[in-house]
């Protein structure tokens, strides 16, 4: 391959082979994307003296038979491939291996030489909570075609958190805990992220060894193929956790109380001015790079939505100070990775003399933050640049997996585009913190592409071609209408149409849904009229359409509950029970819509969960209750709804069957008797309907076998004449 490329190129003098194994990683990603199609494609290596930052370009051979993919590493080649990819060939490569690769049937070469220039040297993606959201249950088919996913997009810093527990198990067993006592202190798989920032212990627990033993041997193959592409993986580092148990054996040590999180028992920390904190410090780190290596980069986050034993400036400073230093005694090369969203959550308290003593405490550069929310707040702005720490400007964009259509992509084109040029000193690096892989995949692709110079005009027209296949007029009008007036919000807590909400006349239910919109949603039906005139087969076509009229569907029951309450309020029954059934035959039809994709079904989830319990039957009954828990009641007592989903199957077993129904049924009832509603009696039972469900295990298919094989493009038609005969109006 290699002497190929310099044949092919020679008389351009454009590019030469790298040294090493530099484009082998590149080819053998395309290899598994492409399969034999792999064979139109030569991988080229840009010199380091002729490439000024991350490169790539794409171009015809000189023979007319090849497209060229040249980089100065395997990654800007990737990202060289999905330019390619995604301009000439109209190919998408989701996030998600269920959603399969349509590939042309021709190779069409690209008309001329064209490539792009990273604008900034650093790409990180990944939160803490999107460990728990959405890869909790992945194995290594959805991790390879992920991996894939972030060279394709150029992303060179993942957050690489699996697998933690088998290194603190060693830990702990050194300093003398039971594995009993061990796996009791960890939590369920499930809420592992929140265990791991120290916000709560034991839920859900205690971890079988199965999975930490399951979980330890996929995280050797996920740096492993991290690794070969060029990526930096973040691997944790100690923060001050720690068991009860070992605050007990060592009544010596300072150890306190945080503050409680969430309703939850607080935590244990180790303060890192004590000599047994540089001593699990070490432990940690030496057994961790045994089991997985080092790139000397780590992440480490004290006080997560915490308020920690003292907001002295004097003792913050002490605890970052102690916190970096233990990194480099085990670690001389070490730098130190922070998320920023504490600062932002917890901003009247993280003061600017206090965060100033806090991170200024860490030599220059060694300390890298991650701002979380620049969508809505840019901490960088608010603390002179951190202080003159070097800093990733973050999009957000989901909390919990909501399934909401957010995502303002002029927005962040505004944003980014002030912050490279006002923020240059310091700013290293983009990157993505979601919480979960949520409906708009888009936003989280024009982000990183646009670090190699794609406005977001042209990302739309691209994004139209590449789900549609080819390029349609209709489809890109309708995709630039969606730009324009339908995603135009940012994501915050608990965001989910009413259809997911608990049932309530007015308001929804519950602090965490909010079926918060501010777009016309006649707007957003336009455009779907529009997907739908030439309709389309492939995939990423089907997925838009599903996540696109399902949100419809849950905003326009918004209406359907205000109608009913009209009625309620008037004494008329007769209303009532139009806005019963229209609500019902709106809710049942979206479900039916929603199931037909692996992405938007519950019972795919609840599958992926229980495969992890293998033949055991009591643990895959175990993992399922970890699946349904963190989706509904998530745990505690505030948290209900957080992660809420528009998903099939769960809109109509839990949303529908367990709250909406006996609302509307109980309400009309009571009407009908002359009587008000009893909604205190009615939360109560709908409590208990709720932890029944959550903790209820049952097996599910992950394919609609049980169900009416309705082509989906069909389904859609039948909801569009719906629509149109009022069918879901009260």
């Amino acid at each position: 391959m290699m002497g190929r490329c310099k044949i092919l190129i020679f008389v351009w003098l454009l590019a030469l082979p790298v040294a090493g194994s530099a484009q082998e990683a590149a080819s053998l990603l395309a290899k598994r994307l492409l399969g034999n199609e792999v064979r139109h494609f030569v991988f080229c290596g840009i010199p380091a003296t002729e490439a000024v930052g991350d490169t790539f370009f794409v171009a015809p051979s000189v023979d007319g038979k090849h497209i060229l993919i040249g980089g100065n590493n395997d990654i800007s080649m990737a990202v060289g491939l999905n330019h390619y990819l995604r301009k000439y060939a109209k190919v998408h490569v989701s996030w998600f291996n269920t959603e399969p690769l349509q590939l042309p049937k021709k190779w069409p070469l690209p008309p001329r030489k064209e490539g792009g220039r990273a604008s900034v040297p650093q790409r990180f993606f990944l939160n803490y909570c999107t460990y728990g959201y959405t890869m909790v249950w992945w194995q290594w088919p959805q991790w390879e075609r992920f991996i894939d996913w972030m060279a394709l997009n150029g992303i060179t810093m993942p957050l690489a958190l699996t697998g933690q527990e088998a290194v603190w198990q060693e830990v702990w067993r050194e300093m003398g805990m039971t594995d009993d006592e061990i796996r009791a202190y960890f939590s369920g798989p499930a809420h592992l992220p929140w265990h791991r920032m120290a916000n709560l212990d034991g839920f859900g627990g205690p971890l079988p060894q199965s999975w930490i033993d399951g979980q330890r041997e996929l995280q050797k193959q996920i740096l492993e193929r991290e690794r070969a592409l060029g990526m930096t993986p973040v691997l944790p580092a100690f923060a001050g956790h720690v068991p009860q148990r070992i605050a007990e054996t060592q009544p010596q040590a300072d150890i306190q109380r945080l503050s409680p999180w969430c309703g939850f028992e607080p935590t244990c920390f180790l303060n890192s001015t004590d000599p047994l904190f540089a001593d699990v410090q070490r432990r940690y780190l030496a057994k961790q790079e045994a089991l997985y290596g080092t790139d000397h980069i780590y992440g480490v986050d004290p006080f997560n939505e915490m308020d920690p034993p003292s907001w002295e400036p004097d003792y913050l400073a002490a605890v970052s100070e102690g916190i970096y230093r233990t990194l480099q005694q085990s670690d001389p090369e070490a730098r130190w990775l922070q998320m920023s969203w504490v600062f932002y959550y917890k901003r009247k308290q993280w003061t600017p003399e206090r965060l100033k003593a806090y991170l200024t405490a860490v030599p220059q550069d060694s300390l890298v933050l991650l701002d979380y929310f620049c969508e809505k707040t840019e901490v960088w702005r608010q603390t002179e640049g951190f202080y003159g720490q070097p800093f990733i400007w973050c999009y957000l964009g989901n909390f919990g997996g909501n399934t909401m259509l957010v995502g303002d992509l002029y927005a962040i084109e505004k944003k980014l585009k002030s912050a490279l040029q006002e923020a240059d000193r310091n700013l290293m690096g983009v990157g993505s913190t979601l919480e979960g892989f949520d409906c708009s995949p888009q936003t989280y692709e024009f982000l990183f592409a646009s670090v190699w110079g794609v406005s977001a005009d042209d990302f739309v027209d691209q994004w139209a071609d590449m789900r549609y296949g080819k390029e349609n007029g209709n489809v890109r009008q309708a995709w630039h209408l969606l730009a324009d007036s339908v995603y135009k919000d940012w994501s915050f807590y608990g965001l989910g149409t009413q259809m997911v909400a608990r049932p309530d006349f007015e308001g929804h239910g519950t602090y965490y849904t909010k079926p918060y919109y501010s777009y016309n949603n006649d707007r957003l039906l336009e455009a779907i009229r529009l997907l739908m005139e030439k309709p389309s087969e492939r995939y990423g076509y089907e997925y838009d359409l599903v996540n696109l009229l399902s949100q419809w569907m849950g905003n326009r029951f918004m209406d359907l509950r205000n109608a009913f309450t009209e009625a309620y309020k008037a004494g008329d029954t007769a209303a009532m029970q139009r806005a019963y059934r229209a609500a019902e035959r709106l809710t049942l039809d979206a479900d039916r819509l929603l199931y037909s994709l692996a992405e938007f079904n519950f019972h795919h989830w609840i599958h992926d969960a229980r495969r992890w319990g293998s033949d055991d039957l009591q643990l895959r009954d175990y993992y399922e209750t970890q699946a349904r828990v963190l989706l509904t009641v998530w745990g505690g007592p505030v948290l209900n709804d957080y992660a809420n989903r528009l998903w099939g199957g769960l809109l109509e077993e839990y949303y529908w069957q367990q709250r909406w129904k006996p609302f509307f049924t109980g309400a009309l009832e009571a009407r009908r008797n002359g009587t008000d509603f009893d909604e205190e009696t009615f939360k109560k039972q709908l409590s208990e309907r709720e932890q029944e469900f959550a903790y209820k295990t049952r097996m599910y298919q992950s394919k609609r076998t049980k169900r009416k094989n309705i082509p989906l493009l069909e389904q859609a038609q039948t909801i569009l004449t719906r629509i149109s005969q009022g069918f879901y109006n009260p």
